[in-house]
């Protein structure tokens, strides 16, 4: 008899804590504006050329496979725009950018 009610009492109180603390993380699309706003450069694909233009000086870029295989390792680019044509066919790629101040950068794109 004891049982079920113990039961019981657990489940509610377990669905309340849930109902309390929906979230893990709050959603802030405040600061996610504002780090998209803080992207000194821009990706542009056509086709499979891919082209990064940038207000700042691009020091190095690392292009890799949604499966990890690098495609392109370019160090000491040192200019504010950068070319590469996609030999690979896959669709998902990852870029990380690094800069001649040393902020990084990546991102994940897609090509057709």
């Amino acid at each position: 008899m004891m049982r079920p009610l113990i039961r019981i009492s657990f489940l509610v109180l377990a669905l309340t804590c849930f109902s309390i603390y929906p979230q893990a993380q709050p959603l802030n699309t405040a600061v996610a504006k504002e780090n998209e706003k803080s992207k000194p450069y821009r990706i542009l694909t056509s086709g499979k050329l891919v082209t990064i233009k940038s207000t700042k000086t691009i020091k190095n870029v690392m292009v890799w496979t949604s499966g990890g295989n690098r495609i392109i390792e370019d160090k000491n680019v040192n200019a504010s725009n950068y070319n590469f044509r996609i030999t690979v066919n896959e669709k998902i790629f990852f870029i990380m950018v690094q800069l001649m101040d040393g902020r990084t950068f990546s991102e994940k794109i897609g090509v057709q």
